[in-house]
């Protein structure tokens, strides 16, 4: 027989849902409410007074060549991102989830690079890879190859890309090698004495019981990319070389914070709001179908 919670008093649920609900309100509906009144009005230069201009900071978004090249870079930033660091999170896994000895020294190796802040994962990899005093640079210059992110465009992307796929991987790691955990080990014998070999195993069993894993990390990772990589484009990029690494959350800040260009910003806001909430419906709409609970 099902049992159901019962509360005493009418007030009860209310008060155990308000801290909840306050957090929420506080930082997430009136800043967005902040945002979306905002990009309504374009300030004048001393901040003094706001212009009413309704749609007119999204009609200039949207015929701005830097804007839209920002969304091309944002695009490919975040698929690379979530990429590169569920595919080396997931390879990982697989070989910690068959080590024997040592396994749990490999596996808190592998976690230490989550508790690092990505202005602080940037900052290292900007000192590694800087023309001139990196010592990986040097080692380039050593092989014969000039490297210099802060000059060429794809190389920039390249180095962003991997120290922000760096920093993820540790939180990837740990949810696939629990994934991996969960499945019996039983299907796997099975299909290891019918005759099949490593990788026909992982494809035919393992992988499609990770599916619910591996959809859960695709959304996370989507979002991390969207947002939470903003302190490693700063700290080694800062947006360039012309704004090669430019993403739609750094231009917010660029715009905002630097230009002063409230208005703008605030409507970039509600476009990039508008974007995730989008793709993540897309993600639960039509990859969900494919996930095997």
């Amino acid at each position: 027989m099902k049992q159901r919670v019962i509360f005493s008093g009418k007030l009860l649920p209310y008060a155990l849902l308000a801290p909840q609900l306050l957090v929420t309100a506080v930082f997430f509906f009136y800043p967005a409410a902040q945002a979306l009144y905002q990009s309504a009005f374009v300030a004048d230069p001393f901040g003094l007074k706001s212009l009413f201009v309704g749609l007119e900071n999204f009609r200039f978004l949207f015929s701005d060549p830097y804007y839209l090249e920002s969304f091309r870079t944002t695009l490919v930033f975040s698929a690379l991102v979530t990429f590169f660091s569920m595919g080396f999170a997931l390879w990982l896994a697989v070989l910690a989830d068959r080590l024997i000895h040592g396994d749990s020294a490999y596996r808190s190796l592998l976690i230490w690079p989550y508790a690092i802040a990505p202005a602080v994962a940037g900052v290292v990899w900007m000192f590694m890879f800087r023309p001139g005093v990196g010592v990986v640079s040097w080692y380039f210059e050593q092989a014969g190859y000039r490297w210099n992110y802060v000059l060429n465009a794809g190389e920039a992307m390249a180095l962003v890309v991997a120290a922000s796929a760096w920093k993820q991987v540790s939180y990837n790691f740990l949810f696939f090698l629990a994934g991996l955990q969960a499945i019996p080990k039983s299907l796997i014998e099975a299909a290891a004495i019918d005759g099949a070999r490593f990788w026909r195993r992982f494809f035919t069993i393992v992988f499609p019981l990770l599916s619910p894993t591996t959809f859960f990390l695709l959304v996370v990772n989507v979002i991390y990319a969207f947002f939470d990589t903003f302190g490693v484009i700063h700290t080694i990029t800062s947006g360039g070389p012309q704004q090669a690494t430019t993403t739609l959350v750094y231009k917010v800040y660029a715009d905002g914070f630097v230009g002063q260009d409230i208005g703008s910003s605030a409507a970039q806001s509600v476009v990039l709001l508008l974007l995730v909430g989008v793709l993540t419906i897309v993600q639960f709409r039509y990859i969900e179908k494919k996930v095997h609970y």
